[in-house]
């Protein structure tokens, strides 16, 4: 079995993006790492407290347009518009408000692959498809519209530890499990010292090659 990854430091991953954006990040208390290397039945929003270096995780959704088959794995990231999926890079999040989904708070792009993020409504809200509790009964959450959504219960908290002029940086951290190889089928030719095997059956005559 391939070794398993190691865990992603999120502390690290928040002080080089921070590093990066710097200029265009007022407050740098804290900082939103979304590791969309991990699929959505797991915690993979870090909250990253950069005083005390300490990180709260926390699930959060994809968007349907980067996870067409609603398996719970992000497959690919967009900007362009009416992608319906979820873009990587870094945002600043912006002002509150209050929209079709209540309580939200609006993303600016600082980067070439999310700086349609105005133009397409991403921002931070709420839904029921986010709820925590549904990864227990269907093993995943719902998907967004390249939003980054969280449980109604939990969006409160969420708005008010990242608040406005902060770094959110979004992209495929983790890498995923190694996958199984595939089953393999036994040559069509007989193994040696079988060459001469009669079937047990009415019909005489070496094993078939094909089935009946």
């Amino acid at each position: 079995m391939a070794p398993l990854p190691p865990p992603v430091d999120y502390v690290a991953v928040a002080k080089k993006q921070l590093a990066m954006q710097g200029r265009n990040i007022p407050q740098s208390d804290r900082v939103g790492v979304v590791d969309f290397g991990l699929p959505s039945s797991r915690p993979r929003f870090a909250l990253v407290d950069m005083v005390a270096g300490k990180v709260e995780m926390f699930p959060v959704t994809h968007g349907r347009g980067s996870d067409p088959q609603h398996d719970g794995w992000l497959k690919n990231f967009s900007n362009r518009m009416g992608s319906l999926a979820t873009s990587r890079g870094a945002y600043r999040t912006s002002d509150y408000y209050w929209g079709a989904n209540g309580s939200s708070m609006r993303l600016a792009g600082l980067e070439p692959d999310n700086y349609t993020a105005d133009q397409r409504a991403i921002v931070v809200h709420g839904a029921w498809y986010a709820d925590p509790a549904l990864i227990a009964t269907q093993g995943k959450l719902g998907r967004s519209e390249g939003c980054f959504v969280f449980g109604e219960e939990l969006l409160p908290m969420i708005l008010y530890k990242l608040g406005p002029g902060r770094l959110l940086f979004a992209d495929r951290l983790s890498e995923p499990p190694p996958m199984p190889k595939p089953f393999e089928l036994p040559p069509a030719d007989p193994l040696p010292g079988m060459e001469n095997l009669r079937r047990a059956s009415s019909v005489n005559g070496p094993l078939p090659k094909t089935a009946d």
